[in-house]
């Protein structure tokens, strides 16, 4: 069985409406897909600014752990330890 870890949260100033102006907490999950189970049940009205229908991360948001993201490693399945830093950021553009 593997193990949850205590991780913290990073909310980015645009989603914290919908997670009663948190901009960090703590949660627990073994991986990121677990992380944002969590954050569906904790925090409804955040989760769909997060990923869309089928439950991908939006293509607008980047998720890391630490300073690594998600994309560039194992995805939603990127195993968390105790400790981590998990930032959710919104992509920035422009020109």
């Amino acid at each position: 069985m593997i193990q949850a870890a205590t991780i913290s949260v990073r909310i980015p100033t645009a989603l914290r409406d919908y997670c009663q102006g948190a901009s960090q907490f703590s949660m627990s999950a073994p991986d990121v897909r677990t992380l944002l189970g969590s954050l569906e049940r904790e925090y409804p009205r955040l989760y769909p600014n997060i990923c869309d229908e089928t439950g991908a991360v939006r293509r607008h948001l980047n998720i890391f752990v630490n300073t690594s993201s998600i994309r560039d490693g194992a995805g939603l399945d990127t195993t968390l330890s105790t400790g981590d830093d998990v930032t959710i950021l919104t992509a920035v553009s422009g020109g």
